[in-house]
């Protein structure tokens, strides 16, 4: 189960936004890119959000130029999960190849700073702020397992290869 507070973002939020291409000398250095991430969507993000918290986005979240960097900043910033309408596919693998979920359901309900409670594997959204119960699609169980031990790379030097 993932507890946290929702942090809210519109449509159209690109790998731009979320690594803004002035910082892309830091990719070297992860930790201080991370102080920056989503700064130009909101600029006060990274000192609101605390650890286990949610990006919630609208539509095509995620979209832009395929940035590894993008999913994992995000992750270091804290984020247990991304939330959205939508997602840019290469985005959406990325994320998971780093052990950071993200779901696709309607996010309309969700208002900034609502808790939420995320269960991964029954596929549900729980808002504590306003009582309501979302779906999303069930995670295969490959994606599970790939994400409950970090990522691609921790899970293949953990077991050697993927099962399906």
């Amino acid at each position: 189960m993932l507890k946290g507070r929702a942090h809210k973002f519109g449509d159209g939020i690109s790998t731009d936004h979320i690594i803004p291409g002035r910082y892309a000398h830091l990719r070297s250095n992860l930790p201080e890119l991370a102080k920056h991430v989503l700064e130009d969507a909101d600029p006060a993000f990274v000192s609101k959000v605390r650890p286990g918290d949610f990006i919630v986005g609208g539509s095509n979240f995620g979209l832009g130029s395929s940035r590894e960097h993008a999913p994992l900043v995000i992750k270091m910033a804290g984020v247990s999960a991304i939330l959205a309408k939508s997602v840019a596919r290469i985005f959406f693998r990325n994320a998971i190849n780093l052990g950071l979920p993200v779901l696709i359901c309607d996010t309309t309900k969700i208002d900034d700073g609502d808790e939420l409670e995320v269960d991964l594997a029954a596929g549900t959204v729980r808002d504590k702020t306003n009582g309501s119960l979302l779906t999303f699609g069930k995670i295969p169980e490959v994606m599970l397992r790939i994400l409950n031990e970090g990522g691609l790379i921790a899970y293949i030097q953990k077991h050697g290869d993927i099962r399906v």
